[in-house]
């Protein structure tokens, strides 16, 4: 998904030195019992609290005591990165205690080609502590600090380190400073709406072969996004093919069925790779749609629907701000996009919901920019999510905080 980078001139946390983690991810949150609770926190009450008067408040209010459950509506986006650092044992766990019925690792590629769990190739300079290790200087780009006129820069990337490089490694809250004059001080840019509160210590990043044991041991469902390289493919010798393979082979040597698995990318060569050479996986990847982010590539995007589907493609995952508009009224309604995918009998998954900080900032920004003008607090995120759910009837909604769209889910039976 989209990755959003807040910069920040706070200075604070340090993610120095690694700390010793578990040598294993086997779950330890069932504290001991087989059945797990399922706690929404109090953040969907406060949702609902700061929503106008209407039915829909009135109907979220009357399941406010209500015994909650893991649902498959809810997708894990990249764990909980709300509050959590993202792709990390820790935020799995946040995930899964909130309800979500399926799992996301985004998928990179190791020097030594292992598959590990980062939102991007070359996203270790703010969302790990690498610039503060040795490994620092196995960076694609080193650490540049700013000059009074341009920001600061780095980049490092999985296919720089090898994979025990790599989980020597710990995560932390993704951002940077960049204003900063050294590498500490890029690291800490966390977003305002976030929050460094739990991301002491050495939090433990995941690859794919501690991700699919860990979420096959809560019988959850998973959902891997082979991730667009940032290197030049054929990567010594390792090509797109092969790398959309070894993600499939992955979850073959873990026995997993592949009715529990729902893959995705942003390049529909993979999609229909899958589709062709993958059946079983094929059936349920799914194809996320960044083509809506221009006006000429959301028209051209709900056009092409049509023949996607002739193609195979089951299920379209766009950004959810492309699947609302306002109408003539003023009010929010689904959009040309969502009603072309309905027509062709296509799934809709949408990403990604508390990923957009205080509406009543710009109206939420990019996630609700066709609905924006209607928006002014933070309790619209539910106007918003009912919309998507009863009217565009999505499949799912990835959150990057799965609680919030649990206590939806579980309210209204999804």
């Amino acid at each position: 998904m989209r990755s959003f980078i807040a910069s920040s001139v706070f200075l604070g946390l340090a993610y120095a030195a690694a700390v010793p983690v578990e040598a294993s991810v086997v779950p330890r949150g069932s504290h001991g019992h087989k059945k797990l609770n399922v706690q929404v926190g109090v953040r969907p009450y406060y949702l609902v609290d700061d929503m106008d008067e209407s039915p829909l408040k009135e109907k979220l209010e009357s399941c406010s005591e209500q015994k909650f459950k893991t649902s498959d509506f809810v997708f894990a986006h990249r764990g909980a990165p709300l509050e959590f650092p993202e792709h990390t044992l820790q935020s799995y766990r946040a995930a899964h205690r909130q309800g979500a019925g399926v799992i996301e690792c985004d998928v990179a590629f190791t020097k030594d080609k292992q598959l590990v769990c980062r939102h991007a190739q070359c996203d270790l300079h703010f969302t790990t502590n690498i610039l503060n290790t040795t490994l620092a200087s196995k960076c694609t780009t080193p650490f540049t600090p700013f000059n009074g006129t341009a920001p600061a820069t780095a980049k490092c990337c999985t296919s720089d380190i090898t994979l025990a490089e790599f989980e020597t490694l710990c995560g932390k809250m993704e951002g940077f400073n960049p204003n900063a004059t050294t590498p500490l001080k890029y690291m800490d840019g966390t977003p305002y709406f976030r929050t460094n509160l739990y991301a002491q210590g050495c939090p433990k990043l995941m690859t794919v072969d501690s991700y699919i044991p860990l979420v096959d041991s809560w019988d959850l469902k998973f959902t891997a996004e082979l991730k667009t390289p940032e290197v030049k493919m054929p990567f010594n010798g390792y090509t797109q093919k092969q790398y959309a393979q070894d993600l499939v082979n992955k979850f073959y040597e873990h026995g997993i069925n592949p009715s529990r698995v729902f893959l995705q990318s942003f390049l529909p060569d993979d999609i229909f790779y899958w589709i062709d050479n993958e059946p079983k996986f094929g059936k349920q990847a799914v194809y996320l749609d960044e083509r809506v982010d221009t006006p000429a590539g959301y028209a051209n995007a709900t056009a092409s629907i049509p023949g996607l589907a002739k193609r195979g493609v089951k299920i379209m995952a766009p950004a959810f701000f492309a699947l609302t508009k306002l109408n003539d009224a003023g009010k929010i309604v689904p959009s040309e996009y969502a009603i072309a995918c309905q027509k062709a009998g296509l799934d809709i998954v949408a990403w990604s919901f508390e990923r957009s900080g205080w509406l009543q900032i710009g109206g939420g920004g990019y996630y609700y920019d066709y609905v924006k003008n209607v928006l002014n607090n933070d309790g619209d995120m539910y106007t918003v999510l009912d919309v998507l759910a009863q009217q565009v009837k999505v499949k799912a909604m990835f959150s990057d905080w799965p609680a919030t769209v649990t206590y939806y889910a579980n309210c209204f039976g999804l």
